[in-house]
């Protein structure tokens, strides 16, 4: 038996351990602004739902109910300006990590297949090339990519971890170019409702994809929208081909969302209220701590989107974590999303009012 896991590279999140005790020997206490989990409250709508819905004693169904289809395609309709959209068209998933992780396996991809990302990236998009046997490829412009062999685009707008967002030109120029080689478009656009000196587009929008949906997939997660992580609530939407062929697969494969977090789902989507509310706390502990960091003597690039700072002292990551790491403060080292990062740190704004507080008084 091989190990898979040597396919992998090391699980990043384990190499802060030494930095992460050092910040929780702060007196006041550790402020972790390195992961970006969702701190507030799930929303008491949502909470109902779930509630509402405890009662599912029998198995629910890969695709979903026909609430949540209906939920998901009018929410696509309604945010991203997605026309002509029906049932075929959207597909639940258990959590959008699970669906980067294994889509390029469930893609029947593998040696002699290439799956390529940015160069700044979540590191997931890695593991799932990996997981298959697959190359994985890494680029600045897409578009500068050798086609051949290339099988799956990523595209990740708003970034993570950069917040960097890509235009609707610069989108629309992309998915052309790959239709005109036949490589499929998966967009990871999980943070596209946290948008602060952007507005970030769907590749699903007309202007982006003509109106028409061949060759690409959105990715979305209710996670930091609705604070709903701990439910695992997400979803893809777009070419009816692919996402038939991924039914069929993960329906072999048991993939299903819990019929609760089905309901809790068809409520978040369908109330933009909380989501205003969650945006308004996230925009002032932004403030904050950007004001903090850069009265500190820290440099912010791109960051018009998504929950982090992408910040720099202009030196190794790891010795801008150590620093932080002093002030009781934990960040993400910016390699851990690749070479390009080495003199950045994520600053994740996924903390409480008071923590965020602590954080800015010790960067005073």
């Amino acid at each position: 038996m091989s190990a898979v896991s040597s396919r992998l590279p090391v699980f990043p999140w384990d190499k802060l351990e030494p930095y992460k005790k050092t910040a929780l020997a702060h007196p006041d206490g550790i402020v972790d602004l390195s992961v970006g989990t969702p701190v507030d409250p799930v929303p008491a709508l949502i909470q109902e739902a779930l509630v509402a819905a405890a009662d599912s004693p029998g198995y629910p169904t890969v695709w979903g109910t026909k609430e949540l289809r209906d939920a998901l395609t009018g929410w696509c309709g309604r945010r991203l300006g997605a026309v002509g959209f029906a049932d075929e068209n959207v597909l639940p998933v258990v959590g959008s990590k699970e669906l980067v992780a294994w889509l390029p396996t469930q893609l029947g991809l593998g040696a002699g297949d290439k799956v390529a990302y940015p160069r700044l990236a979540y590191p997931t998009y890695e593991v799932g090339a990996r997981l298959c046997g697959a190359e994985p490829v890494v680029y600045d412009d897409p578009t500068e990519l050798d086609p051949a062999g290339l099988k799956l685009l990523w595209l990740n707008s708003p970034s993570n971890p950069t917040g960097k967002v890509l235009g609707k030109d610069e989108l629309t120029r992309i998915v052309a170019w790959a239709r005109e080689h036949g490589v499929l478009v998966f967009s990871d656009e999980c943070y596209l409702e946290l948008g602060w000196e952007a507005d970030p587009v769907s590749v699903l929008h007309p202007d982006v994809c003509g109106g028409s949906y061949e060759g690409i997939v959105a990715v979305h997660s209710l996670s930091k929208r609705s604070n709903l992580a701990g439910y695992r609530a997400a979803f893809i939407a777009g070419d009816a081909t692919v996402l038939g062929e991924l039914l069929l697969i993960r329906k072999h494969g048991g993939m299903m969302t819990a019929a609760p977090v089905q309901a809790a789902t068809v409520a978040a989507l369908g109330d933009d209220a909380h989501v205003a509310e969650q945006r308004e706390r996230y925009a002032a502990r932004r403030a904050a701590l950007r004001a903090a960091l850069e009265a500190h003597g820290f440099r912010i690039e791109h960051s018009e989107a998504s929950l982090y700072l992408w910040a720099t002292r202009d030196e190794p990551c790891w010795d801008t974590v150590a620093y932080l790491a002093e002030k009781g403060v934990l960040v993400a080292p910016g390699d851990f999303y690749g070479e390009a990062g080495e003199r950045f740190v994520r600053v994740a704004f996924t903390a409480t009012d008071e923590r965020v507080e602590a954080a800015v008084k010790r960067l005073g």
